[in-house]
């Protein structure tokens, strides 16, 4: 089950077909869906978790907490909507395909997927560019 949760005044627009694309990209990666929880939030709240959890002083669009049992997934994503409205600017891309890009970034996480190097952030990225070629929404 894909839920969406909100820790901001943030509501993510076409539910439905985002649940439907995050399945089927679970599907494509042979992995099977368990509990998979997104929760939107802002920088400050997104920061506090950095510290607490993972004991990094920096501001991120994302962090994964993946508690996948072999190909099952389970995770809680925590996504800063500030974080990744600027990343649109940045980037100069629609904010609604770079949010795509963030969901996604975060589930291929619990799919086995790195981004720590050079060569795993060319994986990742080309992983996230054909799942954003893949979502339908209706």
């Amino acid at each position: 089950m894909i839920n969406f949760y909100n820790e901001t005044d943030f509501n993510l627009q076409n539910q439905e077909s985002i649940r439907e694309w995050v399945s089927k990209i679970i599907v494509s990666e042979s992995h099977e869906e368990g509990e998979i929880d997104y929760i939107f939030c802002n920088d400050s709240y997104l920061h506090n978790l950095n510290l607490s959890f993972l004991n990094h002083d920096t501001l991120t669009d994302i962090i994964t907490f993946d508690n996948s049992l072999g190909k099952q997934v389970f995770a809680e994503i925590y996504i800063s909507i500030e974080r990744v409205k600027e990343n649109a600017e940045t980037y100069k891309v629609e904010f609604e395909t770079e949010l795509h890009r963030v969901i996604i970034h975060g589930l291929l996480h619990c799919c086995g997927y790195k981004d720590k190097t050079e060569a795993e952030q060319k994986i990742m990225t080309k992983k996230e560019n054909a799942s954003l070629e893949l979502i339908d929404i209706q």
